[in-house]
């Protein structure tokens, strides 16, 4: 019998884990086990975030370039890495998604920004806002180097388009357009790339510059001392480099 095991933890706070499951014929699957810590009410923050991401994904089910939702009562009931056997409440399972974080990837297509672009509307065309794309490593670079992304727990639903749809719709623009821009600028990348997008011009809301100077340095405190997070959600590209090698475009055609 084909058994699932914890190949490796992905990300691990207080409000739970994430984690990397294997199975003996090479199939894999990410699972979100949504357990509360020693904060107050913890565990029902980490359930709540872990509902939000699997209505967002099943939103977006069949759009390629997003990791669909699944259902797999082994895989629930696989013994954690530290051999307890989770809740079944608690788990959360989505499709893993091949592929390399943006700031570890060492070649893009010419056209990685403009497909990422599309991706990003396509989201948006379906009321999904992401609100989280100013981390480079919800930014995946699949084998055919078209983008992917991943982690959903902060998007956001719509039904129509108002104007908080609006804002978030701008936010996420304009993050997709900064790091196009810091990827193409000084020469690093194809002529004249950086110049495009949906965000270009867009800047940043009140509310955005609140958080950038005052909320962010709380939350990485927050996240890197009191909640313990381990993994690379704030890692980013450095300006040293290095920096990836661009090579010829993919094409707008996606699967789904």
């Amino acid at each position: 019998m084909k058994t699932w095991q914890v190949h490796r933890v992905l990300k691990e706070d207080t409000f739970g884990c994430v984690e990397l499951l294997t199975r003996e014929d090479g199939a894999r699957l990410t699972r979100r086990i949504a357990s509360g810590g020693r904060l107050p009410l913890s565990g029902v923050i980490a359930r709540f975030l872990a509902r939000r991401e699997q209505r967002a994904l099943q939103s977006l089910h069949g759009l390629g370039g997003v990791p669909r939702s699944v259902q797999d009562e082994e895989a629930m009931r696989a013994p954690q890495a530290s051999g307890r056997a989770p809740r079944r409440g608690d788990v959360f399972l989505r499709e893993w998604v091949e592929g390399v974080s943006l700031p570890l990837a060492t070649e893009l297509p010419m056209d990685f920004f403009e497909l990422l672009d599309d991706l990003v509307g396509e989201l948006h065309e379906r009321g999904v806002c992401h609100n989280d794309l100013h981390k480079e490593p919800n930014i995946l670079v699949q084998p055919d180097g078209r983008p992917a992304i991943v982690d959903f727990q902060l998007a956001s639903l719509h039904a129509g388009a108002g104007s908080i749809f609006r804002s978030r719709v701008s936010e996420d623009e304009r993050h997709v357009h900064k790091h196009r821009t810091r990827y193409t600028a000084s020469g690093r990348g194809p002529a004249l790339a950086g110049e495009g997008g949906r965000g270009r011009g867009k800047r940043r809301r009140p509310l955005s510059f609140l958080w950038r100077r005052f909320g962010k340095p709380v939350y990485i405190l927050i996240t890197r001392g009191l909640l313990r997070t381990r993994d690379g959600a704030e890692a980013f590209r450095p300006s040293s480099g290095p920096w990836p090698e661009w090579r010829e475009a993919v094409g707008k055609e996606r699967s789904s």
